[in-house]
């Protein structure tokens, strides 16, 4: 069983890869079989669909995300560092982002057709990371309704910085999108 949970997710792997840098509509199974290298036959084994495949991708995206805000929650108990570790962390992918866009954004446009629960399985992530900032706002002291606004606005920076610095192929369109969600977020006012 083991063995085969190890295939399933090199085909999944294989598939995020692929539809990130070629896109989802102009991957085939064929082109998931050959990176992954496993048997073109044996893919429909484990998954009878590149729909069902886009699935396993977007389960991707949010466990990912899920464990990245685990590690920010467990790392400190300010939520303004935690914030601060939140960009950070969104940082650390500025160059493969500039490159190839963001895949969770991609992800959800491009399922969106095929593979609508694929699509809203992916907008999760975002949902998540909404969710996080805007609780640790609440928690320095801001109202609901004004965190939730910011922590959509940050989301709008981080989402609109990577797009506008993949399409200019410009890494400092992303770095100054970080920059200003650092301001929006660490001088949001509080509810003094």
């Amino acid at each position: 069983m083991a063995k085969q949970n190890e295939k399933r997710d090199i085909l999944i792997a294989s598939a995020a890869g692929l539809f990130w840098h070629q896109g989802y509509a102009v991957t085939s199974l064929a082109d998931i079989a050959a990176a992954s290298g496993i048997p073109l036959g044996n893919i429909y084994y484990y998954f009878k669909s590149k729909a069902e495949l886009a699935r396993g991708v977007a389960d991707i995206f949010v466990a990912e995300t899920e464990i990245m805000l685990a590690e920010i929650t467990e790392a400190n108990q300010n939520p303004r560092i935690r914030l601060q570790l939140l960009v950070e962390k969104l940082a650390q992918s500025l160059k493969s982002r500039v490159e190839h866009g963001c895949p969770i954004a991609l992800g959800i446009r491009d399922f969106r057709h095929e593979s609508p629960e694929a699509a809203g399985r992916a907008a999760e992530s975002f949902s998540l990371l909404i969710g996080f900032i805007g609780r640790e706002l609440g928690r320095s002291g801001i109202r609901p309704s004004t965190a939730l606004g910011l922590a959509r606005n940050a989301l709008t920076e981080w989402q609109g910085g990577i797009m506008l610095a993949h399409g200019l192929k410009d890494p400092t369109v992303l770095a100054e999108s970080f920059r200003r969600i650092e301001r929006l977020l660490m001088v949001a006012p509080s509810r003094t």
